[in-house]
């Protein structure tokens, strides 16, 4: 779980250009700032850990700022993991 965000992370599949999560999360968290922090989080780890992808991106910058962002009920929860998970195989 990210403890600072509460967040947790149901389902995941990295594809070439795009990452699919599914994550549940408070109704209170403000969804531009969590995919903000992830977004960072996840460049600041994969920059420390490998700096020489760095120097390979435009700019230096592993994100478009653009993202997608939808709700999901209970009763769609499972169709959605289903999805992500299905992409792994595309």
């Amino acid at each position: 779980m990210l403890q600072s965000l509460s967040m947790d992370v149901i389902a995941m599949e990295v594809m070439p250009d795009h990452i699919h999560l599914l994550v549940n999360c408070k109704p209170q968290l403000r969804l531009p700032d969590a995919v903000k922090i992830l977004k960072g989080n996840i460049a600041r780890w994969l920059f420390l850990s490998h700096p020489e992808i760095k120097e390979q991106l435009w700019g230096g910058h592993l994100w478009n700022p653009s993202y997608f962002v939808a709700t999901v009920s209970n009763r769609s929860l499972e169709q959605v993991a289903g999805y992500i998970n299905s992409q792994k195989n595309k």
